[in-house]
């Protein structure tokens, strides 16, 4: 076990650098996924079969297609048909348009979820299409499809690991790396999966702060604030607190 730690802490900054890198997948690959999602979401839900249709093909496709054939096509092929693409860039890309595709469904399915009179409601008021969702549907929707994009952003994480594949040394790429000079139990059970979990943990509570936030703009639940606040909370007349 000596020999072990020993391994670890000379191995410690490439696993730093290889975290980080898991890290900035994570982040771009979310946030291109998100875009996507509610593109695709939004043209998914729309009655215009113009719409609905192509968003459709796109989701399914990309749904219905493997992860690693995708960054296997944007890393390989591509150079063939003179697209050169970095090897990060792929793996956002990838990352991007395959998770953005479940979370169209997810997007579509909330947006579905808000009750038909708020639909009636931004129709009486006048308000445009676009001012609809906007102001209206849009922000009830986002509550709605926080817990399910959890799920899909930790899943997008563990995702990162094929990403050695094309040549990117993330985090599993060191773990790797570890696993030759120590053990595989070692490697993979006491850093690795540790390494993931405390990830995963964070992103969960960032989700779940999010999550707290978006209720609370629509008047369900206390603030962000004034969960973390450490002053003791007032009860409010009515029951709730101030």
């Amino acid at each position: 076990m000596t020999d072990h730690l020993a391994s670890l802490a000379e191995a410690a900054p490439r696993l730093a650098q290889g975290l980080s890198v898991t890290v900035q997948l994570t982040i771009f690959g979310a946030l291109l996924a998100f875009a996507i999602a509610v593109v695709l979401g939004l043209m998914a839900g729309s009655s215009s079969l113009w719409l609905r249709g192509p968003a459709r093909v796109v989701i399914e496709f990309f749904r219905g297609t493997s992860l690693v054939v995708q960054l296997f096509f944007y890393f390989f092929v591509l150079p063939q048909l003179g697209v050169d693409l970095h090897p990060m860039v792929c793996g956002v890309l990838g990352l991007g348009l395959n998770y953005g595709a479940y979370g169209a469904e997810v997007v579509r399915g909330s947006i579905n979820s808000v009750p038909a009179g708020q639909w009636e409601a931004t129709i009486a008021l006048s308000l445009s299409p676009a001012q609809r969702i906007r102001r209206v549907i849009f922000p009830q929707a986002w509550a709605l499809m926080i817990p399910s994009l959890t799920n899909l952003l930790v899943h997008l994480m563990k995702g990162t690991a094929i990403v050695s594949a094309i040549t990117l040394a993330d985090f599993t790429f060191h773990l790797d790396q570890l696993r030759r000079v120590t053990s595989t139990m070692f490697s993979y059970a006491a850093v690795g999966l540790i390494g993931y979990f405390v990830l995963a943990l964070v992103l969960t509570g960032i989700m779940a702060m999010l999550e707290t936030h978006a209720k609370h703009k629509l008047g369900q639940g206390r603030s962000l604030r004034a969960i973390l606040s450490p002053a003791p909370t007032v009860a409010a007349p009515g029951g709730g607190a101030a």
